[in-house]
């Protein structure tokens, strides 16, 4: 049987990466959920989901007219206990002038000076009270906390809001674009290989490499709930990386080791099996295509890894190879 001419590539030790893919979310480093400080009706809302605000600007407002008239009537207590703290001054300098004189005697002295303190206690009490008033009426406008990108907004005018709610019924948030990191959760059985620096490839659902980075945190404990150790990497923004909460894929790199690399178009697969024509030289001088099964791992640019099944060094037939059967002659031509 006339040998068929075939390329063929010698197999390379090639470093590596040992790696897992896992999902990653992307968030801010500087990200602020908004809850409501008071309770009652939400009478506006003067931003939308996607605008820039700069920090103090006002986001939405709850009914304040409830703590305005408590604000109120805490002045006018205020102004009733001033007015009185002055009487009491003007008094008590009175009775200083009148025992000064020997007009009066000790005891009116004492009373008058006892007076004085209560009024100028009761005066300051009514002060910080409107104080703290002024300043709970002031909660009564939601405003931004730094610059930054306004959320989702759940809430409605006209709804009834209050700091008593769940953490998720929260008003909206405010993400600083800049800062950002991916959050990844690895599995409990790789946390003895977890460490810092660990190299990290992040990709977009659709495979494009997005960034390289490496991990800067690690979590001293394990999430109850999915049972994973969380990671962090920083991230650049990018325009395919800019929003707070956006899912990608993370690669994390644990390794590097010599493995045997071999291009995509030398593997064959029959029935699952992934196998490899190797042009194999005989007693006689002449060669054959072996078929030899192999075990893949992950590819490298265009090329698979091999962990099982081949020896650095063998000619791995990488043309023609829809023709080839086990045993048949061929000619190898190094590519």
């Amino acid at each position: 049987m006339q040998a068929m001419p075939v390329k063929t590539v010698a197999v390379q030790l090639q470093p590596v990466a040992q790696s897992n893919e896992y999902m990653a979310t992307i968030k801010s480093r500087r990200s602020a959920t908004i809850l409501p400080q008071v309770s009652g009706l939400l009478t506006k809302i003067l931003v939308h989901s996607g605008e820039h605000v700069k920090a103090g600007q006002a986001l939405m407002e709850i009914d304040p007219r409830q703590q305005q008239a408590t604000v109120a009537s805490q002045g006018a207590t205020e102004r009733q206990k001033k007015a009185l703290y002055d009487y009491d001054s003007i008094e008590l300098g009175r009775q200083k002038k009148l025992f000064d004189a020997g007009v009066t005697s000790k005891d009116a002295l004492d009373q008058a000076q006892q007076a004085y303190d209560n009024a100028k206690a009761d005066y300051e009490a009514a002060r910080g009270t409107r104080d703290v008033q002024e300043a709970q009426l002031g909660y009564y406008s939601v405003r931004a906390p730094f610059d930054g990108v306004v959320g989702d907004i759940p809430v409605h005018v006209g709804d009834y809001v209050s700091p008593q709610s769940s953490p998720t019924n929260f008003l909206t948030t405010v993400d600083q674009p800049g800062d950002l990191e991916a959050y990844i959760y690895i599995p409990t059985e790789r946390s003895s290989q977890a460490r810092m620096g660990l190299a990290v490839e992040l990709y977009d659902t659709s495979g494009k490499l997005l960034e390289k980075s490496k991990i800067d945190f690690l979590s001293p404990q394990v999430d109850p709930n999915l049972q994973g150790i969380l990671a962090k990497a920083p991230v650049r923004p990018t325009p395919d990386i800019m929003r707070n909460a956006q899912l990608i894929k993370a690669r994390v790199i644990w390794s590097t080791k010599p493995m045997v690399v071999v291009p995509v178009l030398a593997v064959t697969r029959q029935g699952g099996q992934p196998f490899i024509y190797v042009a194999r030289k005989q007693p006689n001088g002449q060669y054959i295509a072996a078929e030899t099964p192999v075990t893949l791992g992950d590819t490298v640019g265009n090329s698979y890894s091999v962990t099982s099944g081949l020896n650095a060094g063998d000619q791995v037939v990488v043309s023609s190879t829809q023709f080839l059967v086990n045993g048949m002659p061929v000619s190898p031509i190094p590519g």
